[in-house]
């Protein structure tokens, strides 16, 4: 099957004329309305790197005509434990590992891979949970592995996210349909106006095009040329609503919620985790390499390797740590929920409210007493918001580079989420685009704090799936940790943070695991001193 993951990055370039225009209309019915800054040769090979590592496991081609009845069931799958030491007791720090078997709704084992599980092991007396790393053996069985961090019960939940049919549908969609959700703006001059579609590529029509693209970054974006009007009267952009007809027939029934989609395997497991004893040796699994990067207890996560999570309780302890500091904070709305926590917690931090709409950043916010400077500015296309004004369209490189930087400074960034329906393509050159201004920040000025927040599971309905779904999550979530690997900056791990809490996946969190966030956030910025 032709996956987008797959694709060349030559081809992808060539089929998307690789040039940057000065904004201005095209005339030319055959031009290409896809066009991107030529990449180095480096970031097409980092780029061919990078969708290779996060390539899916094949998933298969769907029945004709479609049924449901050889495709993945949660209800019918089984989870079993895999013997540990003898005697079947388990210790902190140990590893459980089990072995999931999928099998259709016709009860039988599947015979491949390429479903979204997510593993989970928790209590919920304790408020602690803890994510576990899942293997696809290819075959239709899965192996989930646990670090056991706590002392007590600990269940294992198991959740289908998308079955593997679901995935060869998401797969396609965003080859063929890429341009499913759909953006306007508005032209305005004296008392005419007029309204045209816009997005990162257009098709192709006999209408000439604006070419809007960013002629620092060579970030794409057009929009059709309105009829009486000139591009330069551009006045906003918008999200208008999403093209839900791109299913084949029946295939919704593959994204129905407790069902086949965000539905849970049954499971009854329930082990008791002892105190280790001096001695003791540990029960590892070979099958798993790497470990999570933290759990809850009793609420509050803990970090496993890397600074020590301190818990800043009280707002003079959060004043303390940001006092005569600057916090720039870019994104989407997931990076405005750690803006307005520190405006709810801290007194004397004060919004400086600018006359607008309050759903559009950008936001600052001043606290005399302490020092502390905040903003928030989303960044840039494509965005799901409605009616923003064209003024305030940055994208975050450039922001970056008119940042001075140094000890004082704290940069967060999280962007994830409106990025979802776009090919994986997308999301690497953007990536590649801010890790340039990051690199030339932290060249200017070291000492600069930044920090990364990662995309988060989230409630999944059938129209947010095909849109928003976690698969693209975890897609863009592994190539921005690759991108960004080996710099100086600090991840806040949201997936994790999301999937081992008891609250219900949601794209802005609630409040205690935003909470934990912050925590983590702020103990980046002022490290627990050693000793």
């Amino acid at each position: 099957m032709r996956r987008v993951q797959n694709l060349q990055l030559e081809q992808f370039q060539n089929k998307w004329n690789s040039t940057v225009i000065i904004p201005k209309v095209s005339t030319d019915p055959y031009h290409s309305t896809c066009k991107f800054q030529p990449l180095s040769p480096e970031d097409v090979l980092e780029a061919a790197s990078l969708l290779k590592s996060i390539a899916w496991s094949e998933t298969p081609a769907l029945p004709s005509p479609f049924s449901l009845n050889q495709t993945s069931d949660p209800a019918r799958s089984t989870i079993t434990v895999l013997p540990g030491r003898e005697g079947g007791q388990w210790y902190v720090g140990d590893q459980l590992e089990v072995m999931i078997q999928i099998k259709d709704f016709l009860g039988h084992p599947k015979k491949s891979g390429g479903d979204l599980l997510l593993a989970r092991l928790h209590n919920p007396k304790l408020d602690a949970g803890v994510v576990g790393q899942v293997v696809d053996h290819l075959n239709g069985s899965y192996s989930a592995v646990f670090l056991l961090p706590w002392e007590g019960q600990a269940q294992v939940q198991v959740t289908l996210a998308h079955s593997s049919e679901a995935i060869t549908v998401l797969d396609r969609l965003t080859l063929e349909h890429y341009d499913r959700v759909h953006f306007k703006s508005n032209f305005f001059s004296g008392n005419i106006t007029e309204t045209t579609a816009c997005n990162i590529c257009l098709r192709h029509t006999e209408q000439p095009v604006c070419n809007y693209t960013d002629i620092l970054t060579g970030e794409p974006w057009f929009c059709y040329k309105p009829k009486k009007l000139g591009c330069d009267t551009r006045i906003n952009h918008r999200r208008v609503d999403y093209n839900m007809k791109i299913l084949k027939a029946t295939e919704e029934k593959l994204f129905q919620r407790g069902v086949n989609m965000k539905a849970f395997i049954p499971s009854s497991i329930s082990i008791t985790v002892l105190q280790k004893k001096k001695g003791e040796p540990q029960i590892k699994s070979s099958t798993v390499t790497s470990g999570p990067s933290g759990y809850y207890y009793n609420g509050v996560w803990q970090a496993l390797g890397g600074s020590k999570v301190q818990q800043f309780t009280t707002a003079s302890a959060i004043s303390q740590c940001l006092k005569g500091k600057v916090i720039h904070m870019y994104g989407d709305s997931t990076v405005h929920q750690w803006y307005a926590y520190l405006v709810k917690v801290l007194p004397d931090l004060k919004e400086f409210n600018i006359p607008k709409p309050i759903i559009y950043p950008p936001f600052m916010a001043l606290d005399y007493v302490n020092n502390i400077w905040v903003t928030c500015r989303h960044h840039g296309l494509p965005l799901s918001f409605t009616f923003i004004p064209t003024g305030e369209l940055q994208y975050v490189a450039n922001e970056l580079d008119h940042v001075v930087g140094g000890a004082n400074t704290v940069i967060a960034i999280s962007m994830w989420a409106h990025f979802s329906a776009f090919p994986t393509e997308v999301y690497i050159w953007r990536m590649q685009s801010i890790r340039r201004a990051v690199v030339r920040l932290l060249t200017r000025a070291p000492g600069t704090v930044v920090v990364i927040r990662t995309g988060a599971p989230r409630a999944q309905s059938l129209s947010l799936a095909l849109t928003n779904s976690d698969w693209y999550s975890l897609q863009k979530n592994k190539v921005l940790r690759a991108v960004f690997e080996g710099l100086n900056v600090h991840f806040v791990d949201a997936w994790e943070m999301v999937l081992a809490h008891r609250l219900p996946h949601n794209v802005h969190p609630k409040p205690p695991i935003v909470m934990n966030m912050m925590n983590v956030v702020l103990s980046y910025v002022c490290p627990q001193e050693a000793g």
